[in-house]
């Protein structure tokens, strides 16, 4: 009987690790990026799905590494290579760098498309009077301490030394954007993509010869280290994620729409039932 027993007693072990393995919560660092508000609230509501909590912080890219080296954070789910490799070579001893989920990420400049004879940074130069606000040439930015905001400092000493940037928030630059597409006004915008502007307006894309502006970036999403053996189907979910550029348009733009970030990614996995559910299926394998 004691072979019987045994097995007993070790039948209810692993049924209670699943459960405490399926009541695990994990924390996701967030910011205030359009792209990472959409896929954080995403896979808030996906992993809820497998009855794992899933608690969202907000703060600073920093900030966050040091969080996720402290194990007090367990995923950030957009980290960009090779522009964010510096933080993730400063933390990798505690940091683990995981699959892409999105490709050929980029920065920019942007022009709505009905601006004629403007397809490069360099053609700005030539058309200060139609892009001046305020008495000068300007290119509405979303303010200090961004990757894009150091690269369009660069690109106006390169390109446009007249020109400055003006810069204060993502919200505001989309209201100055906005403004002048109402009005059919010339602009000139900072912008990255993946975004859900270019899912809710028909904008172009500048040529940046100089290659200041990062591109063919690969968005991956990383995480504390030893994450992927403590929740190996949470990390199988993530590893099957991929994301086209009108996937993460369409559901940045219905949270944009909708003025709640539940409620459009909500929506948005209702839209694409079929993908999600591959994602989540890749965490009941093995």
């Amino acid at each position: 009987m004691q072979p019987i027993k045994i097995a007993l007693i070790g039948a209810v072990f692993c049924s209670a690790a699943a459960q405490v393995a399926v009541a695990d919560s994990v924390t996701i660092g967030t910011n205030n990026w359009a792209e990472n508000v959409a896929v954080s609230n995403m896979w808030q509501q996906l992993l809820a799905e497998k009855n794992i909590d899933v608690e969202l912080s907000e703060i600073s890219k920093p900030l966050l590494f040091g969080g996720l080296a402290s194990g007090d954070i367990d995923l950030f789910l957009e980290v960009w290579i090779p522009s964010d490799q510096t933080y993730v070579d400063r933390y990798s001893q505690d940091v683990e760098l995981h699959e892409t989920w999105y490709d050929n990420a980029r920065d920019t400049l942007v022009v709505p498309s009905y601006v004629e004879r403007i397809d490069s940074v360099a053609d700005l130069a030539e058309r200060e009077e139609d892009f001046t606000y305020q008495g000068q040439p300007t290119i509405f930015g979303i303010g200090p301490g961004a990757t894009i905001s150091d690269e369009t400092d660069a690109a106006i000493e390169h390109y446009m030394p007249s020109y400055r940037q003006l810069g204060s928030s993502e919200s505001a630059m989309l209201t100055q954007l906005r403004s002048a597409i109402d009005e059919q006004a010339p602009i000139a915008v900072t912008l990255w993509q993946p975004h859900w502007a270019f899912a809710e307006w028909d904008l172009k894309i500048l040529d940046d010869p100089a290659g200041i502006f990062a591109s063919n970036q690969q968005i991956k999403w990383v995480s504390r280290s030893g994450f992927a053996d403590d929740e190996p189907q949470v990390a199988k979910m993530l590893d099957a994620w991929h994301m086209t550029p009108e996937q993460l348009s369409t559901l940045m733009l219905e949270i944009e729409n909708t003025g709640d970030a539940d409620e459009g990614a909500a929506q948005w996995i209702d839209d694409n039932r079929e993908l999600v559910d591959g994602w989540l299926a890749a965490g009941d394998d093995g």
